[in-house]
C-alpha cells in the first residue's frame, strides 16, 4: 500500500489553490473550479470544493473547521521560507523552531485556517530518519 494524497475540502478552491501556489512555489494542476492538486513525489495535496462532497450529506466534510489535521511540506530551508512567507499575508502560528525528533518547523494557517507546516530535518538522526523513509518510498 502507498500513501496517494490528502484531499482538503474548501468553499473556495481558486483561492485557496493560488495560496498553495504562493506558499510552496509549485503549480497546481487545476482540473476544474472544483478540484486542483498538487502532485509531489512523495504524495498529493488534493483541493475540492464542498460541491464534490455533497452526496455524502451529512458526513461530508465541513470546510474550514478542521482542528486536527496539519499538512506538511518538506522544504529545503525553513528559516529562507519564513522569510519568503512574511512578505504575504500569512498568519503565521510558531516562527522557526528546532523541535526534539529534530524537525526545525515554521507553523502557519492557509485561508481556511488549516495548519500547514514547513519543516527540514536538521539533527543527524532526523535525516538519517528522513534518507531512510525517501529509500523506502522509492523501493
Amino acid at each position: 500500500m502507498h500513501f496517494a494524497s490528502i484531499r482538503v475540502i474548501t468553499e473556495d478552491v481558486a483561492r485557496i489553490t493560488d495560496f498553495y501556489e504562493r506558499a510552496t512555489g509549485l503549480t497546481a494542476k487545476r482540473y476544474t473550479d472544483d478540484f486542483a492538486e498538487f502532485m509531489t513525489s512523495r504524495g498529493t495535496l488534493a483541493l475540492a470544493s464542498t460541491r464534490t462532497v455533497r452526496g455524502l450529506g451529512e458526513q461530508a466534510p465541513r470546510p474550514a473547521a478542521n482542528q486536527s489535521v496539519i499538512v506538511e511540506f518538506h522544504v529545503a530551508d525553513v528559516d529562507g521560507e519564513y522569510e519568503r512567507l512574511k512578505e504575504f499575508d500569512i498568519e503565521i502560528v510558531n516562527e522557526p523552531t528546532t523541535h526534539p525528533w529534530g524537525n526545525r518547523s515554521l507553523l502557519f494557517k492557509d485561508p481556511d485556517g488549516n495548519l500547514v507546516n514547513f519543516f527540514t530535518p536538521v539533527t543527524p538522526d532526523a535525516l538519517e530518519r528522513f534518507e531512510q523513509q525517501t529509500a523506502e518510498a522509492e523501493a
